[in-house]
């Protein structure tokens, strides 16, 4: 797995984003499970890294609750919490629009560009499971870089993360995952068009229902 594994997702950066983008991504889509042991050494030989930048990484991701460290015991994969559904979402539904409109009204050629190539991948996708939740979360990073604000689009990507890996989790008895995807088709537009207003009420409703449809079958 590259470190731009997530369809969509800037390379680049140093050794540690590279290693952060490529642990983030098997964590968020549960190819660690949760619980599972963290051996920095053997992740850093499947990865191509070498131990420093896969170190930087972890304490990254430390911070943004994928992985928790125990003295004397290990790093672990953190566990899914669906307790805290709730307290994301609250997070999200104030974010997700704020972004959403700042996107429409600050976008630049390149990211307009960009998010209506995200545009043509979702008219035409037809894979399913982590392939659809990877272009999920590349349509979520595009509007999230085109604020042009790095501190709301570093906070969006973490809650995102968290998001993701609940949704995962789930993935087998969620059969309403293809249309929850297509939904951002009209976000984008909004957004690619400047519709400040329609992209941020797009963005709520979007968060809303995914919180819905997990309450569903939880």
């Amino acid at each position: 797995m590259t470190a731009s594994t997530i369809a969509g997702d800037q390379g680049g950066g140093t050794l540690a984003d590279q290693a952060y983008r490529s642990i983030s991504d098997r964590l968020v889509t549960l190819q660690i499970r949760p619980g599972e042991p963290i051996n920095d050494e053997r992740i850093a030989a499947e990865l191509g890294f070498g131990r420093t930048p896969v170190r930087e990484a972890l304490k990254r991701l430390e911070h943004e609750r994928l992985i928790v460290a125990y003295p004397r015991r290990g790093t672990f994969a953190t566990e899914v919490q669906i307790a805290d559904l709730g307290h994301i979402s609250e997070v999200r539904e104030q974010l997700e629009p704020l972004a959403a409109r700042m996107a429409a009204q600050r976008a630049g050629q390149s990211d307009r560009a960009d998010l209506d190539r995200l545009l043509s991948r979702l008219a035409d996708v037809s894979d399913g499971g982590t392939g659809l939740i990877r272009l999920d979360m590349a349509v979520h990073r595009a509007i999230y870089a085109a604020t042009r604000n790095p501190y709301l689009e570093d906070t969006l990507i973490r809650y995102d993360n968290l998001a993701t890996r609940i949704w995962c989790l789930f993935l087998d008895r969620l059969p309403g995952l293809a249309g929850h995807v297509h939904e951002h088709g009209p976000l984008l537009r909004a957004v690619i068009d400047g519709d400040a207003e329609k992209a941020a009420a797009l963005a709520a409703g979007h968060v809303e229902g995914f919180e819905a449809a997990i309450r569903g079958v939880i």
